[in-house]
C-alpha cells in the first residue's frame, strides 16, 4: 500500500536537477542553497554549544533562549509584540513549520488559496492534510496581486490563504496596499494566513519586506514562519520558527509534537545568538547578495538572456520564450545542463498545472567565482553549444 498523494508527486525537480548536476560535474545554479555566506560566529556558537551540551531533548516548543530571541527579533525589525512563551514555536526547518500549520488547522475538504508560482511543497502538504489547494495566479513580469480573482476564489469552504513574501521563485515583495487588501479578506471571511517569510531579510535596492502580521487587522489571523537557513545561509541546519496568536499556534504545536517533537538544541542555541547579531550583519548579507544578483543578471543579459526584475530572494527568473521553440521549460533545463554545464530550475514546477513554461530560475547565492564560471559557460553555449567544454 502506498499513499497516493506521495506516490504521484515524485522526486522534486530541485533534487533531480542537483543529482544530475553532480553526476555531470555541472555548476548548480538550480537548487537554492548558498555558498560561503554563513557567519563564522554562528558556526562557532554551534561548536561551543555542542561541546557544552546538553544533548538530550529540549522543550517541545523550543529552547527558551531561541524563543526569546525570535520574539526580540520580530520586535526589533517589524515592531511585532510577541509573548515568547505562548506565541513562538521552534521547528525542524520552515518546511516542517508549513506542514505543522496545515496538519494542525485543516479538516478534510477545507480549501486553501495558494498564490502561484508557489513552492512545490505547499500543494502536496495541503492535500495530505485533507485540504484542497485553490490556485490564484500572479502574472509576470509585474506579479501584481489579482484582487478580484482572489476575492472570487473565496467560498464557504475556504479556511486559509498561503502568502509567501518575499516570494520564491519570482522575488515579488507584497506591498502595504496588497497586504491591506488580504488583511481585509481575512477579517471579512474569518480566514487564517500562513505567511512563509523565510526571505524576510533578503531584499534589495532599498526595498523592504513588511509582514502581514504587522497590520493590526491581521495580527490575530496570521501564522508567520521564519528560517535560520535563509537568514544565516545554513540551509542544512533545518531550524525554523512559527509566530502567532497563542490560540492559533496551539494546534500547530500539537502537530509538531507528533512529527519531529523538537530540533537539535545546539543549533537552537547558535541561532539564538545569530538573531541578536548587529545590523551590520543583515545589511552586509543584503549588499553581498545584491552584488551577486547584479553580477549574474549582467552576465546573463550580455549572453542574450531576458532577465526579469529581482527585488528579493536568491533567484533570477529568465524568460526563455525566444530561445525555446518547443515551449517546454523542463526539457530546456535538461538540455541546458547537459550542453552548457549549468543547472537551472524550470519554473513550471511552481504551477499546479505545469502550464507556465516560459520561465527558468537561476540561484545567485553562490561564490563570485562560481557565478563567473557559470556566466562564461552560458555565454559559450549561446555562441556555439559545446564551447565551454573545449575551454575547460
Amino acid at each position: 500500500m502506498v499513499n497516493t498523494i506521495f506516490r504521484d508527486c515524485g522526486t522534486s525537480v530541485f533534487e533531480a536537477m542537483s543529482r544530475l548536476a553532480a553526476e555531470l560535474g555541472a555548476i548548480n545554479l538550480g537548487q537554492g542553497f548558498p555558498e560561503a555566506l554563513e557567519p563564522p560566529e554562528l558556526v562557532e556558537a554551534a561548536i561551543a554549544a555542542l561541546r557544552s551540551g546538553p544533548h538530550q531533548y529540549p522543550p517541545m516548543l523550543g529552547v527558551p533562549a531561541l524563543r526569546q530571541a525570535v520574539a526580540e527579533h520580530a520586535k526589533r525589525f517589524w515592531d511585532l509584540d510577541l509573548d515568547w512563551e505562548r506565541e513562538v514555536l521552534v521547528t525542524s526547518g520552515a518546511t516542517e513549520a508549513i506542514g505543522d500549520c496545515f496538519l494542525g488547522l485543516l479538516n478534510p475538504g477545507d480549501e486553501v488559496i495558494v498564490f502561484q508560482p508557489a513552492y512545490d511543497c505547499y500543494g502536496t502538504m495541503i492535500r495530505r492534510a485533507g485540504g484542497v489547494p485553490v490556485p490564484v495566479r500572479l502574472q509576470p513580469p509585474g506579479w501584481d496581486l489579482p484582487r478580484q480573482e482572489l476575492a472570487d476564489a473565496i467560498t464557504p469552504r475556504t479556511r486559509m490563504i498561503v502568502l509567501n513574501t518575499p516570494m520564491n521563485p519570482c522575488g515579488k515583495i507584497f506591498d502595504r496596499d496588497e497586504l491591506a487588501f488580504i488583511a481585509g479578506l481575512l477579517d471579512r471571511h474569518g480566514l487564517v494566513a500562513i505567511c512563509d517569510e523565510v526571505y524576510e531579510h533578503l531584499t534589495f535596492d532599498g526595498r523592504r519586506h513588511l509582514p502581514l502580521m504587522a497590520l493590526p487587522q491581521a495580527r490575530g489571523r496570521c501564522l508567520r514562519i521564519g528560517s535560520a537557513g535563509k537568514t544565516f545561509s545554513v540551509t542544512g541546519w533545518k531550524v525554523g520558527y512559527v509566530m502567532g496568536d497563542a490560540d492559533l499556534l496551539a494546534p500547530v504545536a500539537r502537530a509538531h509534537q507528533f512529527l519531529t517533537f523538537t530540533t537539535p538544541p545546539a543549533l537552537q542555541a547558535a541561532v539564538a545568538q545569530g538573531l541578536r547579531l548587529g545590523d551590520g550583519y543583515y545589511d552586509g548579507l543584503r549588499a553581498t547578495l545584491q552584488q551577486r544578483r547584479d553580477l549574474l543578471a549582467a552576465g546573463l543579459r550580455d549572453a542574450g538572456f531576458e532577465v526579469l526584475d529581482c527585488p528579493s530572494t536568491y533567484f533570477l527568473c529568465v524568460d526563455i520564450a525566444a530561445l525555446d521553440p518547443v515551449g517546454d521549460d523542463i526539457a530546456f533545463c535538461d538540455a541546458l545542463l547537459r550542453q552548457s554545464g549549468v543547472a537551472a530550475v524550470p519554473v513550471s514546477t511552481f504551477y499546479a498545472g505545469r502550464d507556465m513554461r516560459r520561465l527558468i530560475r537561476f540561484c545567485f547565492a553562490k561564490r563570485q567565482e562560481t557565478l563567473e564560471a557559470a556566466v562564461a559557460r552560458l555565454a559559450a553555449w549561446r555562441e556555439g553549444g559545446e564551447g565551454w567544454r573545449r575551454a575547460s
